[in-house]
């Protein structure tokens, strides 16, 4: 008896990307760029472990998800990590095909210790 699998669960995953952002409460975080991480996880649900052909059309194009990221994360300032969070959650869970988020976005210089970060999880896993 022979299996055959035709579809597997994807997951696209950007981990590290680092940039500048307007972030925070304080006096120095309201004028200054900080460096932060983000990490992002988007579930595609079942895809044809063999797709029929190689068009970068058919697909979430990683290219894209990087630069909303850069885009939400830079547009303006804000306040609190956690509503940055949530805008970028709520952004991502609106492109095609994306049936959950995950993403951790990290302020990678707010103590000289360690670093601190939100993690939010939104939609199907």
């Amino acid at each position: 008896m022979t299996s055959s699998v035709s579809t597997g669960q994807q997951t696209l995953t950007l981990t590290g990307l680092r940039f500048d952002a307007t972030l925070g409460i304080l006096a120095h975080e309201r004028t200054d760029t900080q460096p932060i991480q983000v990490d992002a996880e988007l579930n595609l649900g079942v895809q044809a472990l063999k797709p029929h052909d190689d068009d970068i059309n058919r697909v979430l194009d990683y290219r894209k998800v990087r630069q909303i990221i850069i885009d939400e994360c830079t547009a303006e300032h804000v306040n609190l990590l956690e509503s940055l969070i949530g805008k970028l959650t709520l952004r991502l869970l609106q492109l095609p095909g994306v049936l959950g988020v995950r993403v951790k976005i990290a302020k990678l210089e707010i103590f000289e210790d360690c670093e601190v970060a939100i993690r939010m999880e939104s939609g199907q896993w």
